[in-house]
């Protein structure tokens, strides 16, 4: 069967609004929670992420028609873990801050919903450059997610955005919000407000057409 056409476009921007994988579809909520104290912490989950989606992505493309259908799971896996431990290396090496500030979610990036959903759903069906772009413009989208929801925690249980003051020695600092309570108040929130958007910009739309 010939391989359905792609608009490298399309793909990329799918990924970062349509189906973004945070606001859109719901996926990797866990990591998002979890990672997302301070922008700092969600940029770097985020843009670590997006490494291992492309990576996986591309090489899962390439090795599409070769891989039985019956360890087709278990061989993604293995391909998404090599990435991981690369990204997990230089990490440690180049920002050992980060690497702790992140701990066991880096490791975790290979279990995450939203990079074998891609494997599956994208990378295995379509071609190599297609597949990297549709891994870029996910994590991408799930940066843009992770670094929206951080700024957002920091700011009011902080004071602070990547670490820098915001406001007088009079704040008062949210603390809840950093806390998993506040993870799941902010982000419940923000995934409202996006998605009352988002249906409304479609109902104008539908409503002219």
């Amino acid at each position: 069967m010939p391989e359905k056409k792609t608009s490298l476009r399309g793909v990329f921007v799918n990924g970062i609004l349509n189906e973004n994988p945070t606001f859109r579809l719901v996926l990797g909520v866990c990591p998002t929670l979890a990672a997302t104290t301070s922008a700092t912490n969600g940029l770097g989950m985020g843009l670590a992420a997006t490494f291992v989606l492309v990576g996986s992505n591309a090489v899962i493309s390439m090795l599409r028609n070769l891989i039985p259908d019956k360890v087709r799971i278990p061989a993604f896996i293995v391909v998404i873990s090599t990435f991981v431990t690369i990204v997990q290396m230089l990490i440690q090496a180049f920002v050992p801050a980060l690497y702790d500030a992140l701990g066991l979610f880096i490791p975790l990036i290979v279990v995450n919903c939203i990079i074998l959903a891609r494997a599956e759903a994208f990378a295995a069906k379509n071609p190599v450059i297609p597949s990297a772009v549709d891994g870029l413009g996910m994590g991408l989208g799930f940066t843009a997610a992770l670094l929206l929801i951080g700024s957002i925690r920091e700011i009011l249980g902080s004071g602070t955005i990547f670490g820098n003051a915001v406001f007088g020695p009079s704040f008062e600092p949210m603390l809840l919000v950093i806390m998993a309570p506040g993870g799941f108040i902010v982000f419940g929130l923000v995934l409202g407000i996006i998605n009352a958007i988002v249906n409304r910009a479609s109902a104008r739309k539908g409503a002219k057409a």
